[in-house]
């Protein structure tokens, strides 16, 4: 059995956390997952970590593939024998040692609430916030077009800054009608994958200012694709926002085109091979497990989110999400599959 102890990093989260080794028992859990069970932590060691599930078998199905990947787990009921059951939103995820790793959010912290109930719930929560941002998003976008119209005689690089504002505007008032209308995703269309780098770029240099150095390492002969413009240019910035909040100096966009590219067992006659750089302090060891799951953040103010949202943009798009780090230098790869036309359109996307 592994060491029981959890890294000082997951020990602090409130988020309950346990994993197992290989053969399924449970090898160690942080303080909060104990809390939330309501036993001990030395109750837990050395039980089947499937054997936690009262309701379903969702824990013993993903236990028996041999999956690399991270699973969500909906509406999962945990408990020991003789315990009331607690219900928890929750993901699996296979660790690089062979063990698993359960990270449990849960749903029955509100007295008097139905779990079932909290879905409808938190997305009423969320369309009455989408709601109330439609007004300052409105002045924003008129205050936009006013500075155009006044900009319209000066310099290119004011004019473009505040195209920039606008189209940052217009995609916020996509996301909230994602919030307040869900539909299914949009259709992937022809894309130039070099206009969606400019555009991180440019929101970079908004930020960052003159205290990060960004540079530009394209290949010219990348052709167009099919995938969605809006979620990889989100992807990407939420990948140098990362390493500009590292404390990176330099960071650097390269793409490169690969032949014959084995993607998710799939093998690609032609892949983009996209790659993010940087100088900064690099991942922190101790989160190297678990950097991309949700909620899982090295910085006191983060939300864990932005890399779990890059990692699904790359899975829609039929591709993948690695990195490498040390101090001082970082990269985080995107490798995507090039299709266009017909073949993009009769290939099933993973959403």
């Amino acid at each position: 059995m592994s060491d029981p102890a959890p890294p000082p990093s997951l020990d602090a989260l409130g988020t309950p956390l346990a994993w197992a080794g290989a053969d399924g028992c449970i090898a160690g859990c942080n303080p909060a997952f104990a809390r939330w069970l309501g036993v001990s932590v030395r109750r837990l060691l050395g039980r089947p970590l499937a054997a936690l599930e009262v309701q379903g078998e969702a824990l013993a199905h993903f236990l028996a593939r041999d999956e690399r990947d991270s699973l969500r787990l909906n509406r999962l009921a945990l408990a020991v024998p003789g315990e009331a059951p607690r219900f928890a939103e929750g993901w699996m995820s296979r660790r690089d040692d062979g063990g698993w790793l359960l990270e449990a959010h849960p749903v029955d912290e509100f007295p008097g609430l139905d779990p079932t109930a909290l879905p409808s719930a938190l997305s009423a929560a969320l369309k009455g916030l989408a709601h109330e941002l439609r007004n300052p998003l409105a002045g924003l976008k008129g205050a936009a077009q006013l500075l155009a119209r006044r900009a319209a005689q000066r310099d290119a690089s004011e004019r473009e800054l505040i195209e920039l504002i606008g189209s940052e505007i217009e995609r916020l008032n996509g996301l909230l009608d994602q919030l307040l209308s869900p539909a299914p995703a949009a259709p992937h269309a022809e894309l130039n994958i070099h206009a969606a780098l400019e555009r991180v770029l440019r929101l970079a240099e908004s930020e960052a200012g003159w205290a990060v150095r960004l540079q530009r390492d394209y290949d010219p002969s990348i052709p167009e694709f099919h995938g969605d413009a809006d979620r990889l240019t989100q992807a990407v910035w939420n990948l140098v926002r990362n390493a500009i909040q590292a404390g990176a100096g330099n960071i650097t966009l390269r793409t490169r085109v690969e032949h014959g590219v084995r993607i998710a067992e799939q093998l690609h006659t032609l892949a983009l091979r996209l790659e993010i750089a940087d100088d900064g302090r690099g991942v922190p060891e101790e989160l190297a497990e678990h950097l991309f799951l949700p909620l899982v953040s090295g910085r006191a103010e983060g939300t864990g989110l932005g890399l779990a949202l890059a990692q699904q943009v790359a899975r829609e798009h039929r591709g993948t999400l690695t990195y490498r780090s040390r101090p001082g230098h970082t990269v985080f790869t995107l490798l995507l599959p090039i299709v266009s036309g017909a073949a993009a359109e009769e290939a099933p996307r993973d959403v």
